[in-house]
């Protein structure tokens, strides 16, 4: 079969699309996060590099914008939580798409996954209080092991 053909095949997989379109949501919410980091540093004037504080002044004025925020640092580590967990989904999600799931279960799978790391988001720039970020963490850090017992499942017969 040409390549060409195969790459249409694939495309044409229900999984694979449905793979592609919640990958595609989540890789776009994790992006968002450094436009919602940029915007607190920008709104807070806080930022780390002397040559980002140059519209403020030089020398001494200047440096007074070089110091951390809370609401920066909070993007921060959400920028970070999803850096931890959206890219393991796409690798993960990736072979568990290839590997022949029932749609109903891979959508279960992605929808599940994409709901939790948004709420996660939520919880982490409002604040929620807890133990809303650390559940909607945990459901999706579930979400993509399940994925993976799933995929060595089928590929190793376990």
């Amino acid at each position: 079969m040409a390549k060409s053909a195969q790459l249409t095949q694939l495309i044409n997989n229900d999984v694979f699309r449905a793979f592609a379109t919640y990958a595609a949501i989540v890789l776009l919410k994790m992006m968002l996060m450094s436009l919602i980091t940029a915007y607190f540093r920008i709104t807070r004037k806080a930022f780390v590099n002397p040559e980002d504080t140059a519209t403020f002044g030089k020398g001494e004025a200047a440096k007074k914008y070089l110091r951390t925020d809370p609401d920066v640092e909070r993007a921060r580590r959400g920028h970070l939580n999803d850096l931890e967990n959206i890219v393991p989904f796409v690798g993960i999600g990736l072979l568990y798409a290839l590997s022949g799931p029932e749609l109903s279960s891979a959508l279960l799978h992605f929808r599940i996954f994409t709901g939790a790391r948004i709420l996660h988001t939520f919880a982490y720039l409002i604040p929620l209080p807890q133990p809303g970020r650390g559940l909607s963490w945990a459901v999706g850090y579930a979400v993509t092991f399940s994925m993976a017992y799933n995929v060595l499942k089928a590929a190793w017969l376990l």
